[in-house]
């Protein structure tokens, strides 16, 4: 599986943008999707995840309520929805694709990375 992220940005703060993470193949519906996120100088974290069929979601705690993810199996693609964003949300964001059944925060429990897309958002 490869992943290409996309729909990053410059964004004031309050403002909202929406990534996209192209997945090819066809297995795509088999993967569990995550995003992660890294600021500079700190670790990867993550930010939310999505089953398969989209039927469950689960998100870190910072992004609860701001944050919504969301796939199209049809089209091999996740999305992050990004609102009421905040500096302190300034990252490289990724996407990830896990073989597992569940939604799991742990980087190593994902098998393919995406390259990453830049955040920026200013006060």
């Amino acid at each position: 599986v490869q992943l290409q992220a996309s729909g990053g940005g410059l964004v004031q703060a309050g403002g909202s943008l929406r990534l996209s993470c192209a997945a090819s193949g066809r297995t795509f519906s088999s993967y569990v999707m995550g995003w992660f996120r890294q600021a500079p100088g700190k670790e990867r974290e993550f930010v939310g995840g999505i089953n398969r069929n989209g039927g469950r979601t689960d998100y870190t705690d910072s992004v609860k309520g701001r944050f919504t993810i969301s796939r199209d199996n049809a089209k091999n693609t996740v999305y992050l929805q990004m609102d009421s964003l905040q500096p302190e949300d300034t990252a490289v964001y990724y996407c990830a694709a896990d073989f597992g059944l569940t939604i799991s925060p742990v980087r190593r429990s994902y098998d393919y990375w995406g390259q990453g897309t830049q955040v920026t958002v200013s006060s």
